[in-house]
């Protein structure tokens, strides 16, 4: 072939295309490829016989986080003596020629196929071309997207909130990132977040979507911390607190009201209070006179929520002088409220060491007696109770501990009889009553 071309190269040289008897010898088919090997022949002398650059590939688009680095890679076939340059597509501002940087911007960077750009900013998104100087002039267009981390918008964002009890109040949080952020609701202490429906329906949820959260006829129950959670995808969420205070009139709940107690003994009453703002309570009794703490009284407060509290107070020893009635008073700056506790006395026992009769006492009886207060540390409760058996009075004393799971011993006076079946039930009498001290 190469003899061929060789042979019509010279043949061209020396102008003897004009001389017919070449293309007498020929026919058809040979005429046309000698053509077209010549045409071949003609170009490649020139030097103009080039493969036209092309892309390999399309530009690929790219997001990267706000503060990382961004790389374009533009891959083309068949460059030559051709050179790849790159375009800020919206600004028609020139990063670079195959090698040299033309912007002024230091974090721009380039080599023969990419495009690096460094520590990216917000300003930076947008399109990116490459483009090969042909005639026409190719390009491949490719786009940066710069993610940015949730940021909560202040002007837009309540914090504390403050309403009465039945208002409707409106908690709003936005946020600005890139893609928009959405917004979640949840409650701090992990309660269920209490909504109303357009119909007035009431219903809870554990989260709820949504830049504002409309309580409508909120209850003290709403009351609490609830967390603005903010997420898009980009690292790291935030959160953020917003407080609700709901102000209501005090309110006061006995559990007893009525409270029983032997002399002697402690005995605690007890009101819980729900107030906001938080109330001040304290104690009176029927007398007028306020109770303070001493030796004699204890008062004490826990605090069950941000708006109840349980009010306590202890009478020690008590005695017939402290029998009567308790008001519990509880006072914020919405209004006041009262509520009594009547506290009585449980007769037939005292915690107060009695001493009993000598013909109670034998020797036997004194030893288990007293080593019943060393080991309890505990005086004992004496009763004393008549049982008619065999038509005798049998006059029965018992000294029974406090401390629980002590079974009362029994002393029979020396000079009373009595049967089996009489013992038997002074027994179960005296058991029944110490189950029931130890209970109180």
């Amino acid at each position: 072939m190469f003899g061929f071309c060789s042979l019509c190269f010279e043949i061209n040289n020396k102008k003897l295309f004009k001389e017919k008897w070449i293309f007498k010898e020929l026919h058809f088919g040979q005429k046309s490829l000698l053509k077209w090997l010549i045409r071949i022949i003609i170009i490649l002398k020139n030097g103009s016989l080039t493969l036209e650059p092309d892309f390999a590939s399309p530009l690929q688009n790219i997001s990267v986080p706000i503060g990382r680095d961004a790389v374009f890679t533009c891959s083309v076939k068949y460059l030559g003596g051709h050179r790849v340059g790159w375009i800020k597509a919206d600004t028609k501002a020139i990063q670079a020629i195959h090698e040299q940087v033309i912007t002024h911007n230091p974090r721009i960077s380039a080599d023969t196929w990419n495009l690096h750009i460094k520590s990216v900013r917000i300003d930076d998104t947008g399109g990116y071309m490459c483009q090969i100087n042909t005639d026409p002039m190719k390009s491949n267009l490719g786009y940066l997207n710069v993610l940015e981390p949730p940021d909560f918008i202040l002007d837009e964002f309540s914090t504390d909130i403050v309403i009465t009890e039945g208002d409707d109040v409106s908690l709003v949080c936005r946020a600005s990132g890139r893609p928009k952020p959405s917004i979640v609701w949840k409650r701090e202490n992990g309660d269920e977040i209490i909504l109303r429906e357009d119909g007035g329906g009431k219903y809870s949820a554990t989260s709820f979507q949504g830049e504002v959260l409309q309580l409508n006829k909120v209850t003290r129950e709403a009351m609490g911390t609830y967390l603005c959670i903010a997420s898009n995808g980009v690292p790291p969420s935030i959160q953020r607190k917003h407080t609700l205070i709901v102000l209501f009139h005090p309110t006061i709940h006995v559990p007893n009201q009525l409270v029983g107690s032997p002399i002697g003994t402690d005995v605690m009453l007890e009101c819980i209070i729900q107030a906001s703002p938080k109330a001040i309570s304290y104690w009176i009794r029927d007398t007028g006179e306020m109770v303070v703490s001493s030796q004699k009284y204890l008062m004490k407060e826990i605090l069950k929520s941000p708006y109840e509290t349980r009010a306590l107070l202890t009478v020690h020893s008590l005695n017939k002088m402290d029998v009567g009635s308790y008001s519990c008073i509880a006072k914020n700056s919405i209004g006041e409220v009262t509520s009594s506790i009547r506290l009585y006395e449980i007769p037939g026992f005292s915690k107060s060491f009695t001493t009993p009769r000598t013909e109670d006492i034998t020797e036997e009886n004194k030893q288990i007696w007293t080593k019943n207060i060393i080991d309890n540390n505990f005086p004992t409760l004496k009763s004393t109770s008549t049982v008619s058996s065999n038509n005798n009075d049998l006059v029965i004393t018992s000294y029974i501990s406090r401390r629980p799971y002590i079974v009362p011993r029994v002393v029979f006076s020396d000079e009373t009889k009595f049967s089996k079946s009489a013992y038997h039930k002074t027994s179960i009498i005296c058991f029944i009553s110490f189950s029931f001290i130890n209970f109180i």
